[in-house]
């Protein structure tokens, strides 16, 4: 399979193999993390200790950028693809197992370890099978198969937990993994050839990758951390605004997923408008989405205002979908792909660290609603350094059309 050309490129015939692997692995991601907590709290860890168990899902993916690069480069998109289901199975399966806040952790530390593998390897293969005038599209349906996984899995793990108990969703999750390292090794090894002469002169170091690329990291990659940024803090800022303001779970539960159901009726319209306008005219309203809603988030007083304010997040975080994916498309080298890819996944990764780290240091020594004016004053500059840093993509792209 490869991509073909524009005109004879269908997204129906690769379907499957693309998208098959990551909805399945979303739906028994998505079914895990709502209980997540829950499973620490009943294996005796105290509240901060089960919030930090949440959190190393996200340490594991930041640890694994770089080596999980480096692991694609080496073995191909398909072995990593089928590699990481399976270790990602175990280690579901050790999470439902285990009787022992530690195992439990662990556990939860090598799922975002595979996570992160996964990531990598499927942005690799999109870039293989899909042509360049279809690019964000495909790395928008990408980044919205999670977003249907994520929908799917709690209510399947809902159904199971009522029937059985917690470790059922894990073991849900355990098997949803297999299932996606099943589809996974229906794909087709591209790339072997390149790997083969890689091998024989020496695959390229992650670092010397990243030397050679450095200019292009500290600035188009600073974006990207500004984008995963500003569409992590929807999942930080906006649960602790709907308690300061007295909204009950159940209502807070409901308004974000009114707002899940508008990020993905945006997906398609946001991949599209990148591959037709260019990605400045996603990416900006992308970050301003979210520092209007920051600074608008203080007037937010009842549920309709509330709702309101994540409306505008959603519609642009639905139409940044795939955004971050797109864009290290469109930087990858040919030589040392996978191993920028790596470090440009770690730039989103500490973007996405970032955010509700910068909402809980403001948050310490200032109201809540100071701290969301504050996030959002930055987030105004932070638009302005992403449209010019996407602009100058879109240039380089526009110029590289007009060569051919």
């Amino acid at each position: 399979m490869t991509s073909g050309t524009t005109q004879d490129f269908r997204f129906r015939d690769i379907l499957l193999v693309a998208y098959g692997p990551s909805v399945v692995s979303a739906i028994g991601h998505g079914a895990m993390l709502p209980v997540l907590a829950l499973r620490a709290r009943d294996l005796g860890a105290d509240v901060s200790v089960a919030a930090a168990i949440v959190a190393l899902l996200g340490v594991g993916q930041l640890l694994a950028s770089l080596p999980a690069g480096a692991l694609v480069a080496r073995i191909g998109e398909r072995r990593a693809l089928v590699g990481a289901g399976l270790v990602d199975a175990c280690a579901m399966a050790f999470a439902a197992l285990t009787d022992s806040v530690l195992g439990l952790a662990i556990g939860v530390l090598l799922s975002g370890v595979c996570w992160t593998l996964f990531l990598i390897a499927r942005q690799g293969f999109m870039i293989d099978v899909v042509p360049e005038s279809h690019r964000a599209r495909a790395m928008s349906l990408l980044g919205g198969s999670y977003r249907v996984g994520v929908l799917i899995g709690p209510l399947i793990g809902a159904g199971l937990i009522a029937v059985s108990d917690l470790t059922s969703v894990f073991w849900l999750g355990a098997g949803m993994s297999v299932l996606a390292s099943l589809l996974a090794a229906t794909m087709p090894d591209l790339g072997e050839e390149k790997r083969a002469a890689a091998r024989a002169t020496g695959h390229l170091g992650v670092w010397t990758v990243i030397a050679a690329h450095r200019r292009l990291l500290a600035t188009l990659g600073t974006a990207v951390v500004i984008l995963g940024a500003s569409r992590s803090l929807r999942l930080s800022l906006l649960p602790l605004w709907a308690d300061h303001v007295g909204l009950s779970a159940s209502t807070t539960s409901l308004i974000f997923a009114g707002a899940a159901a508008l990020d993905v009726a945006f997906m398609w319209p946001g991949g599209w408008l990148m591959d037709t306008r260019g990605r400045m005219v996603v990416a900006v309203p992308v970050v301003l989405s979210m520092a209007v809603a920051c600074l608008l988030l203080p007037l937010a007083t009842d549920a309709v205002s509330v709702a309101l304010v994540m409306a505008l997040i959603a519609c642009g975080n639905g139409l940044g979908s795939g955004i971050v994916m797109t864009l290290g498309a469109d930087a990858a080298p040919d030589d040392g792909r996978s191993q920028f890819l790596g470090a440009w996944r770690l730039c989103g990764d500490i973007g996405n660290t970032g955010g509700p780290l910068l909402v809980s240091a403001v948050a310490a020594v200032a109201p809540l609603a100071v701290a969301s004016v504050t996030v959002g004053l930055l987030g105004l500059l932070g638009a302005g350094w992403v449209g010019h840093w996407t602009r100058r993509v879109d240039l380089a792209r526009a110029a590289a059309l007009s060569r051919r």
